[in-house]
């Protein structure tokens, strides 16, 4: 075998994350699967493979937190209760027993969540019809459900806690999430406390960040995936904007996931897209 490029040497350093430290710099960002909450067992079979195979931090995929926010009949994660916690201690396990984090990604799917099996109108940022194609109606979220959403947020950050997750993601990314639609123009239309300004935009997503750093309290480290531009123009968030609300609340989290686009964007293949695709969007943020 012959030996390794120096150039890659940095890739097997370990790095500090808040206060975790991975042993190397292979990090597996959240992902779907199909597996979820639906086949427990083969999905933490699936990410124990992940580490046993050398990456450093491997994570789940999108973990719906609340039944008030379901993409059934998708099959995603669920952590809305006690009962969610053994199998995600089960995928804990699996990952732990190879030497890597693991990392667990919350989600509240807000506009995009058409709760077809729950039977729960959808609530959301604005009172808009459900992005997809599903003729469902969401209704705007109230200053009373922004304080259940931190609450459910705040709960099922301690059950992930409490099944053995060295990583919390804060999720505002993708198109897909409640607190990238707060953030972004394309979707805020709201003219109280957490519309308008984009300090009043990123209100919500600064609270939940808050929330969750005050409860890892230095045990486990908080990830922010955010999307830096949603490629949507001016309608949207766009690189100036980002590096605006990098300045408010950059210093948070322990970790950044950046991302561009939407889901379909951020996960195309290397056979579709050239390497580094989306380095130019998030070029110079660090």
């Amino acid at each position: 075998m012959s030996p390794r490029d120096q150039r890659y040497d940095v890739l097997f350093e370990p790095v500090a994350l808040g206060p975790v430290t991975a042993r190397n710099r292979f990090f597996q960002v959240p992902h779907c699967n199909g597996m979820g909450h639906l086949r427990p067992a083969a999905h933490a079979e699936m990410r124990g493979i992940k580490a046993e195979g050398g990456w450093a931090v491997v994570c789940t995929e999108e973990v719906e937190f609340h039944w008030a926010s379901s993409t059934s009949p998708y099959v995603e994660g669920m952590l809305v209760d006690d009962h969610d916690i053994p199998m995600h201690a089960r995928l804990v396990e699996r990952v732990h027993a190879h030497g890597a984090l693991a990392g667990c990604q919350l989600v509240h799917s807000g506009l995009v969540a058409a709760n077809l099996e729950v039977r729960q109108p959808p609530m959301a940022v604005a009172a808009v019809p459900v992005d997809g194609i599903h003729p469902v109606q969401a209704r705007a979220m109230g200053v009373r459900d922004i304080v259940d959403l931190r609450r459910w947020h705040r709960q099922a950050v301690e059950r992930a806690m409490r099944a053995g997750y060295d990583l919390i993601y804060v999720y505002a990314g993708h198109g897909m999430t409640t607190l990238q639609h707060f953030l972004s123009r394309r979707f805020n239309t709201r003219t109280d406390g957490y519309g308008g300004s984009l300090e009043n935009r990123a209100r919500l997503l600064r609270e939940v960040l808050e929330d969750t750093l005050e409860l890892a309290a230095g045990r486990v480290a908080v990830a922010c995936r955010l999307c830096v531009d949603e490629l949507a123009g001016s309608e949207g968030l766009e690189r100036a904007e980002i590096e605006e609300l990098l300045g408010l609340i950059g210093e948070l989290p322990d970790v950044w996931d950046f991302m561009a686009g939407d889901w379909d964007f951020d996960s195309v293949t290397s056979r579709f897209a050239h390497e580094g695709a989306e380095e130019r969007y998030v070029r110079g943020l660090k």
